[in-house]
């Protein structure tokens, strides 16, 4: 057997990839901190201007069929306040199997009368409620690792499962809170009993403090919790310093797997890049290297 076969074989294996798929993985660090509408909809239209994101991870690993992922987003509000969109698309390649996800988002926003938005730190209170509605196009190419005499290798398999999520979001001074089911049918609508995608359960707090009186610097620490039936609570603890709207660093260790790592500066007010470096503790999964482009159109990231 070849050793391209034999490495897939493996990364396929050991993720689990045949009874359910790893898009219900949790985003890592960078991902998910910049780019929240993806696993909340109530996040949908938070900011006061158009949000482009785009993340790109694992593409610089030279190992083939380790993990890699790439998407884009898009998030604004509509001109009644109350009401923002959001949508997305994204492609997850490991091993043989591949999932390309879209989505697209709706939110319902009850703005109250306070407002802590300083110069540089968008921070309106108010509680959002958003749903969200899409397709998993999933795909395994079983024929390439070359198994003969297993049924369960016997054929490529091909589906398209339709999603439905749900959460809610709440920000009030420096503290903000949400909870998120992005699917929750599973793969209940699917055509094909070949895979198993179970539910998936986001809860994410945190709190955002100045560290010095003029309020150049800007730290939150944050949590991200997942569950799903069937598996361990997976808890994400993470810290982001911000200086002057102008760096970015940030320290996040998930629970019995990872160490993340980012740094990151502004191009300018409206555009910024990070790095995303996620190291395992075990090497029981692959580390990834990441990219986040984000723009914010209008007032860019100062705060209103």
């Amino acid at each position: 057997m070849k050793i391209k076969n034999i490495i897939l074989i493996v990364v396929t294996l050991s993720t689990g990839i045949f009874h359910a798929a790893f898009g219900q993985q949790t985003p890592v660090f960078a991902n998910y901190s910049y780019n929240n509408v993806v696993i909340n909809p109530a996040h949908a239209g938070y900011y006061p201007d158009i949000d482009i994101t785009v993340t790109n991870r694992g593409h610089l690993n030279g190992i083939e069929g380790s993990p890699k992922n790439i998407g884009v987003t898009v998030n604004f509000p509509k001109s009644f306040k109350n009401v923002g969109i959001g949508a997305g698309i994204s492609n997850d390649r490991i091993g043989v199997t591949n999932i390309t996800s879209l989505f697209g988002a709706y939110s319902y926003k009850i703005h109250f009368n306070s407002d802590n938005s300083t110069w540089w730190d968008y921070n309106p209170h108010v509680l959002s409620f958003g749903i969200t509605g899409g397709a998993m196009f999933y795909n395994e190419n079983l024929l390439d690792l070359n198994i003969n005499n297993d049924p369960n290798f016997a054929n490529n398999v091909s589906t398209i499962v339709p999603t439905i999520g749900a959460g809610v979001f709440y920000n009030r001074e420096r503290v903000y809170v949400g909870l998120s089911i992005p699917n929750l049918l599973g793969n209940s609508l699917s055509s094909n009993d070949n895979i198993n995608i179970k539910s998936t359960y986001y809860f994410n707090a945190g709190y955002r403090f100045f560290a010095t009186r003029f309020k150049e610097v800007m730290i939150n620490p944050s949590i991200l919790v997942k569950y799903i039936s069937g598996a361990p609570v997976q808890a994400d603890l993470n810290t982001k310093i911000n200086y002057k709207n102008k760096y970015e660093f940030g320290v996040g260790y998930r629970t019995n797997s990872s160490v993340n790592i980012l740094a990151g500066f502004h191009i300018s007010k409206r555009f910024r890049i990070l790095y995303n470096y996620n190291k395992s503790i075990d090497n029981s999964i692959m580390d990834t290297h990441g990219i986040v482009l984000n723009l914010r159109l209008g007032e860019g990231f100062g705060g209103r």
